[in-house]
């Protein structure tokens, strides 16, 4: 999940404080992270990458030009091919096998007509991110997804993370509290499970941490059990 801007003649990463990109809330030019993204892709053939946009850029063809500079539009999945009213995605042996591993969403609607970013709120539901989306027993949706139940969109994202980060506390956050939100917004979601999870300081945990929720989703996803290890069938089960 990526937050851009117009800043300094070009488009950066950034924090906005009252909605612009400044000295003191820039991270760095957008292509720097893309081009690492870029070598991540070409160094594992097999891997798909999603990139969500909050997407402040307002320049004509301001992100299409950062991706082509970047040289990730050999990889990108087209919107032409994305599911419509909730159905099924292609595979991941497909996409891969088509080098289609690219999937990136933006927060502007226009812009998927006018330079062929998909529209994040019609695929995707999210719910409320910050300190109102971290009450035990509530999952509700972010104002501009649609309810986290409706199925016309196929993919469901569970932000967990404080409204002010604060690193001391993401331990607990990250740990069994973040497993019970997976669980609280799985029945939110019409008994789907997240497709993806937006955390802070996910290294940080008591016990396996984001890491075991995303093996946790994983196996639920593939193959309807707690963990994705669970998933592998044991080759002595044909030596018996």
């Amino acid at each position: 999940m990526l937050d851009n801007y117009d800043f300094d003649g070009n488009v950066w990463l950034c924090h906005s404080f009252g909605g612009k990109c400044h000295d003191y809330t820039a991270f760095e030019p957008a292509i720097d992270t893309l081009r690492e993204i870029e070598a991540f892709l070409s160094a594992n053939p097999s891997e798909i990458v999603t990139i969500i946009l909050e997407d402040y850029v307002k320049a004509p063809n301001g992100l299409t030009k950062v991706f082509t500079n970047a040289g990730l539009m050999k990889y990108w999945f087209p919107v032409s091919s994305m599911p419509q009213n909730g159905q099924d995605w292609p595979l991941v042996s497909d996409m891969v096998a088509k080098n289609q591993r690219l999937l990136v969403f933006t927060s502007i609607k226009s812009k998927q007509g006018s330079e062929g970013i998909a529209y994040q709120w019609s695929y995707m539901v999210e719910n409320q991110y910050g300190d109102e989306g971290m009450k035990a027993g509530s999952c509700p949706n972010r104002a501009e997804s649609s309810p986290l139940d409706d199925k016309t969109k196929s993919l469901v994202l569970v932000n967990y993370f404080r409204s002010v980060p604060i690193k001391q506390s993401a331990c607990v956050q990250n740990s069994e509290d973040l497993i019970k939100m997976l669980q609280t917004c799985y029945g939110a979601a019409g008994n789907r499970w997240a497709n993806f999870i937006a955390a802070d300081y996910y290294k940080r945990s008591e016990g396996g941490g984001t890491f075991q929720a995303v093996d946790m989703l994983t196996g639920k996803l593939l193959c309807e059990r707690e963990d994705v290890h669970s998933c592998v069938v044991s080759t002595d089960t044909f030596l018996h």
